[in-house]
């Protein structure tokens, strides 16, 4: 008994990795920041994939490291850095977004991988082990997030793919959790009135 409460006291004890790495960034050691891109590049890297689509998404994520890099001092020690990153992660993505409204449209792609997440929008119709029918469901389901506001399809995507809780997502966006749980009610809405109007019956 007293071992089970002696390790757990230990684990609440052990500094969260991220933190000390930022305090040793802090401290001007470059390494440690090379260390915190390696452990979350690539959760930074499928966001804004999902949410701004390939073209350009190296300089995406370079930008969204750079400007975090740049932030270090004004991050708050007390909270989760991933939650601080996700959320440059969003502006950038914003910033990307609204430079592309300007210039011209374009559709937004979803990592196909990554669609298998929304299995239960989607699979339940679906001829099993037929490869095509799965490219023709993933296919609507990519064209249909596309049509999603930015605030639905990103909470969407940061729920349902990248599987966060809502509350964090809300530190993330700085809205309430109730908006988060109306936006995820209204995007998962529209994407299955999207799908039902291409014939997927849900």
């Amino acid at each position: 008994m007293l071992t089970v409460v002696f390790t757990k006291v230990a684990e609440l004890s052990q500094p969260d990795p991220d933190i000390v790495l930022v305090r040793e960034c802090l401290q001007g050691k470059t390494q440690s920041f090379r260390l915190l891109y390696q452990r979350h590049q690539k959760k930074v890297r499928s966001t804004l994939f999902q949410l701004c689509g390939s073209d350009g998404l190296d300089d995406l994520v370079q930008e969204t490291f750079l400007r975090a890099w740049k932030g270090l001092g004004k991050f708050k020690q007390t909270a989760q850095f991933s939650t601080w990153l996700y959320r440059i992660t969003w502006n950038v993505a914003c910033d990307r977004r609204r430079t592309l409204a300007q210039g011209r449209s374009r559709s937004v792609s979803v990592d196909d991988t990554q669609l298998e997440n929304l299995s239960d929008l989607v699979s339940a119709k679906a001829t099993p082990n037929t490869e095509l029918m799965d490219m023709h469901y993933q296919d609507l389901v990519q064209r249909g997030l596309a049509e999603l506001s930015l605030d639905h399809r990103t909470v969407l995507v940061l729920h349902d793919l990248e599987e966060i809780p809502q509350k964090e997502i809300a530190e993330i966006l700085a809205v309430p959790i109730g908006t988060i749980k109306s936006r995820l009610f209204h995007a998962r809405a529209g994407l299955r009135q999207f799908l039902e109007s291409q014939g997927v019956e849900l």
